[in-house]
């Protein structure tokens, strides 16, 4: 992990000093947004009750974006993490998270006419730290590339206006890591589970990794809907050929910022996720595939800085 936040975060300089002109490359579109996000709330007599907290949240949106004749070569960059501390008598209560992702796409593509490109594109994504299943905070239900997420497409782009994108891939690769011991050998993400004896002892552990190969499909939106208001939005489906192709993937993303001033603005963020290789256990105890939905409200201070005028 420590490898990667350091290559990640030296992606981040180099296109943040690129961005202010530092040796500036020709054809080269370099945008970077910071924000900082934080809340805390405080109660004494207070009759309707409540729990002293405070509450912080950072991300981090990168863009690099080449285009030359007939050469198209995007990549973008999405890093957050937040969490929520209750304040009481005893102190503070551990961590609970509240954002937590690494989501890295690159997507290279030739002209085919006129805004078609023939495209490949590769995804990764992952989390910075552990996550734990609340209240019960000694059971971890994921780490840092446990769950990883790596997929390669090959298909066509279609960039009918400079902020809608179409990709299509009908072959792509969707490869999952589950690099825990423990979550590999529950079958955690939809890899193969540990086989165990009748005493309960593994006999064989669980896999790390699991391939699909199927069909892709990406939709992105971004663009200043009205003024001071950015809607940026992503929709991801996935379809394995090889094992149950009608269901279907679904990764799901909006986001609406709200620009007060250069530096202080407001954001939304609505996430939906469905992956029927993913068991989630409800408020009932009940553990089976179910739609996740997540949504955060942030006001705090934000900054962008990018080589050329505009959006």
């Amino acid at each position: 992990m420590k490898n990667t936040f350091l290559s990640i975060l030296t992606f981040v300089i180099i296109g943040n000093s690129l961005a202010q002109g530092d040796t500036l490359p020709n054809n080269w579109r370099l945008k970077a947004s910071y924000g900082f996000n934080g809340t805390q709330s405080s109660f004494v007599n207070w009759n309707a009750g409540g729990r002293n907290n405070i509450s912080l949240l950072g991300y981090i949106d990168a863009s690099a974006n080449y285009i030359k004749g007939i050469y198209k070569w995007g990549n973008d960059l999405g890093l957050a993490l937040g969490g929520i501390k209750d304040i009481g008598k005893g102190g503070m209560s551990p961590l609970q998270k509240t954002d937590d992702k690494i989501d890295l796409t690159s997507n290279f593509g030739l002209e085919i006419n006129n805004h078609l490109y023939g495209a490949i594109l590769g995804n990764f994504k992952t989390q910075f730290m552990d996550g734990n299943s609340f209240p019960n905070d000694s059971i971890i239900t994921s780490k840092f590339m446990a769950p990883g997420y790596l997929t390669f497409a090959f298909g066509v782009d279609y960039k009918p206006t400079g902020y809608v994108s179409i990709y299509l891939s009908p072959i792509a690769s969707k490869m999952t890591f589950v690099n825990d011991e423990l979550l590999s050998n529950t079958g955690a993400f939809g890899v193969k589970g540990a086989t165990y004896d009748g005493l309960g002892n593994v006999i064989a552990a669980g896999k790390r990794f699991r391939g699909e190969f199927g069909a892709y499909f990406k939709l992105m939106y971004n663009k200043e809907i009205v003024r001071n208001i950015n809607m940026k939005s992503k929709l991801e489906l996935f379809s394995n050929y090889l094992n149950n192709p009608g269901n279907i993937d679904v990764a799901a993303e909006i986001i609406f910022n709200f620009k007060v001033n250069s530096w202080f603005s407001a954001s939304l963020n609505l996430n939906l996720l469905y992956d029927d290789d993913i068991e989630v256990r409800d408020i009932n105890g009940d553990i089976g595939p179910r739609t996740q939905f997540k949504s955060l409200l942030g006001l705090g201070v934000s900054y962008t800085v990018r080589n050329f005028n505009g959006k």
